[in-house]
């Protein structure tokens, strides 16, 4: 492959995660104005993971773990995104990301699809630290924005306590500092009568 067509195949897959933007996330921004895209999800991730890393429960690699926030959510664009509390949408989640995960990625020049889907792989796949450690902010960021707005989102769907712990309890794995920060977050926000 020439250096033109290799820029050619870089190019349009930037051109192509472009889309992300317009995929629209539960979450609501703190302003209330509006909900997030998935591009503003993902960088806000990023930031987390450069200002966060210290709090991994094991020593991570937090260029490793910016690049993974950044790639996970790239599946969307085909595969959309699928509400954390929507158990329905799960049953084939997995399938829809996969197909995504193999055209999206697929574009790139041949060693970056590898560097890429192995990325997004490892994220789904939860078994490294730094893969650890991106799930945890992953579940931290909608957690903490679902907090700072009273609950909004949670009451709109009819989310309880229970089902907020069980979904963001693996937050531990990664960061365990981090995760009873948020637990306690939640309980203020059962006290106030966000969350029953």
């Amino acid at each position: 492959m020439t250096p033109s067509e290799r820029l050619q195949k870089q190019v349009a897959f930037i051109t192509e995660i472009d889309k992300l933007k317009k995929i629209q996330r539960q979450t609501i921004l703190l302003d209330r104005s509006r909900r997030e895209n998935d591009a503003e999800h993902s960088w806000h991730l990023a930031m987390m993971v450069i200002v966060l890393a210290e709090h991994s429960e094991e020593p991570v690699d937090p260029l490793k773990v910016m690049k993974m926030v950044l790639v996970h959510d790239i599946v969307e664009i085909d595969a959309g995104d699928t509400y954390a509390y929507d158990q329905a949408s799960h049953s084939d989640k997995a399938q829809r990301e996969q197909a995504a995960a193999d055209r999206i990625f697929s574009i790139l020049p041949f060693d970056q699809t590898i560097e890429m889907r192995a990325l997004w792989d490892e994220f789904e796949a939860g078994e490294t630290a730094e893969a650890r450690f991106a799930n945890a902010v992953d579940r931290m960021q909608p957690l903490l924005h679902n907090c700072l707005t009273e609950g909004e989102t949670w009451k709109e769907h009819g989310v309880t306590r229970d089902q907020v712990v069980a979904r963001c309890s693996p937050m531990a794995k990664g960061s365990q500092r981090l995760w009873d920060y948020m637990l306690a977050e939640i309980d203020k926000c059962v006290k106030a009568g966000h969350l029953t």
